[in-house]
């Protein structure tokens, strides 16, 4: 009996390192940054395809996205300050950042506008974020547009830059629709290094945006 029971009382004490080990592997599978999904396909096959389509001497030529902007026009916050606290919150969830509250430079009385008003909510995404926040509105956003005929090609600058206007927040599942007061509309503005619109346009084709044909 006594050698059974010593058999018994070892057992907990020889678990304990064991559970530790185990807390430590999980502390470090948390810990772990994921890399972003069109980070990895724009270096497996998105320079790849540029250097082929536009024969790039070097992979460092290949345009690269540099930051994206979403911005919030908030016209109606001259007259109901509470639509800025709103936007705030659905443009924190949709971006994973606290943005800016964007104010008027000067008076304009024809428009009832004050200098230093609130008029809008913007942020700025780069690196993670950005991928993140792209490949969510190309992969999940935009296919769920109403009657969605393709994004136009109309909206670079000349610059290699790209602007598209969103009409309904509500598409990006981030969006409690129960919550939301009325729908808004937003700009988003990707930036690249990209020397001209056609190089543009063919990287944002290369992650997938779709293009309206």
């Amino acid at each position: 009996m006594a050698e059974k029971q010593k058999g018994k009382s070892a057992s907990p004490k020889n678990s304990a390192p064991a559970t530790k080990m185990t807390m430590a592997k999980a502390d470090d599978v948390v810990g772990e940054k994921v890399t972003p999904r069109l980070r990895t396909q724009y270096t497996e096959k998105v320079v790849p395809a540029m250097q082929k389509e536009f024969a790039y001497g070097n992979p460092m030529q290949v345009p690269k996205l540099e930051k994206l902007v979403i911005n919030f026009g908030l016209g109606e916050a001259t007259q109901n300050p509470k639509v800025i606290e709103r936007t705030v919150e659905q443009c924190l969830a949709l971006a994973g950042q606290k943005p800016i509250v964007t104010r008027s430079r000067k008076a304009i009385a024809n428009f009832k506008l004050r200098e230093n008003l609130p008029i809008g909510v913007k942020v700025t995404l780069r690196r993670e974020r950005m991928f993140e926040f792209l490949d969510r509105l190309i992969s999940i956003a935009l296919p769920r547009v109403r009657d969605f005929r393709g994004v136009s090609a109309k909206g670079f600058d000349g610059r290699g830059n790209f602007t598209m206007g969103v009409k309904e927040q509500i598409i990006f599942p981030e969006i409690n629709y129960d919550a939301v007061d009325k729908v808004r509309g937003m700009n988003i503005t990707i930036v690249t290094t990209a020397k001209t619109d056609g190089e543009a346009k063919a990287l944002l084709a290369h992650f997938g945006m779709p293009f309206r044909k």
